[in-house]
């Protein structure tokens, strides 16, 4: 590109860490580019990854994490890299690391979102929930996504704020978050936007609640893991409800008939990761004891999507980006059903670029099997172009 604008897109789907970094970097830099956000395969070398990120991109606040798959204007893929970058005057942004999330305190959120949420203040004035939100990216299987989401959260207020768990291509070994040049477990990046461009921060889900209740009567909430449902094991009992075998039990099942629970008077999915050999399920979220659930039956989730972009265009006009975290299991279901090319061209249309997750968060809640994304606008119908 030799044309400035605010909002720039890569997609790379060279195997090459260098060659793959090299990419974006043609696609994305300019001299006033403040921020780039990205998203990678757990196929790249990530020393290798890393390394030549910073070197492309010095000086620049740069966050991003693993995934498993990624979204861009190269489509629904695998063993890519996929990145945003936001320049300046249309965007300031602030961002900082959280580690050691297995000793996560409130207080430590707190003290990361309000040493950022001033630092913009010191560079803007009058930051509010019209020209301010915040993106978050965490460690995917850290379990600690509730308490740090809650805890940010309640410091923004009314700034809104979305993110996503980075993910392993379902190896549910390790999953990394990038900040400041090297890759990192156990922790979060967190990034603070202000921009002058219309954004809208929305979600998409096509679950409703059936009549099948289940209480969890033993769970290990640390480990997201429910051992008794209505008294019963969990992974017979869950399978019973939803009419399979236990035996045949898989990733697909959970997609299609996840299960819900009710937080002030909206439902959230509660998806599961896995049956175990113990005969209990773990889950992606948090879960404990005496918890009611339903089963949740899936509607059309091609009209959902589009219905989704619908009002963000009436809201915003057409995005030129949309940032989203869709998570693993709704991908999998479009696979299952034979949707994905559909769904794939409706993101194509809406400039969207995001990344599989292990679990989303919008404003200030943990969710899963939903997709939570943030879209950005352009002033006055404009591209952005100077």
């Amino acid at each position: 590109m030799s044309r400035r604008t605010a909002i720039r897109i890569a997609h790379s789907c060279l195997s090459d860490p260098q060659r793959a970094v090299e990419e974006l970097a043609l696609g994305l830099l300019q001299a006033d580019t403040v921020l780039v956000i990205f998203f990678c395969s757990t196929s790249y070398d990530r020393t290798l990854l890393a390394s030549e990120i910073r070197r492309r991109f010095q000086g620049i606040q740069v966050i991003g994490c693993t995934t498993s798959g990624e979204i861009g204007d190269a489509g629904l893929t695998q063993r890519s890299l996929v990145a945003v970058g936001f320049s300046s005057p249309d965007f300031i942004a602030a961002s900082a690391l959280i580690s050691n999330l297995q000793q996560f305190r409130i207080a430590d959120g707190r003290t990361v979102a309000n040493e950022l949420l001033h630092g913009l203040q010191d560079k803007v004035t009058h930051l509010n929930a019209e020209n301010c939100f915040g993106f978050l990216l965490v460690d995917g299987l850290s379990v600690r996504e509730e308490q740090v989401t809650h805890a940010i959260q309640g410091v923004l207020g009314n700034i809104a704020m979305i993110g996503g768990s980075a993910a392993d291509d379902l190896q549910f070994h390790k999953t990394y978050v990038y900040f400041d040049g090297d890759f990192h477990t156990d922790s979060a990046a967190l990034s603070l936007m202000h921009t002058s461009l219309p954004f809208k921060i929305f979600k998409a889900q096509h679950f409703v609640p059936t009549a099948e209740r289940l209480v969890v009567t033993h769970a290990d909430a640390r480990r997201r893991t429910v051992h008794e449902i209505n008294g019963l094991p969990a992974a017979p009992e869950y399978a019973r409800l939803i009419g399979v075998s236990v035996e045949a039990l898989k990733p697909a099942h959970f997609a299609a008939a996840p299960v819900v629970v009710a937080i002030d008077g909206s439902f959230y999915v509660r998806a599961i990761r896995s049956a175990n050999d113990d005969q209990s399920l773990t889950f992606y979220c948090a879960i404990e004891e005496g918890l009611v659930l339903r089963v949740a039956r899936g509607v059309d989730p091609i009209e959902s999507l589009q219905q989704a972009f619908a009002e963000v265009r009436a809201e915003i006009g057409q995005p030129q980006v949309v940032i989203a975290c869709d998570c693993i299991l709704r991908k999998l279901e479009l696979i299952q059903r034979g949707l994905a090319a559909q769904a794939e061209q409706i993101l194509c249309d809406n400039n969207v670029i995001g990344f599989n997750t292990y679990g989303e968060q919008f404003r200030g809640v943990h969710v899963n099997q939903t997709f939570a994304a943030v879209a950005i606008g352009a002033v006055d119908g404009c591209d952005g172009d100077d």
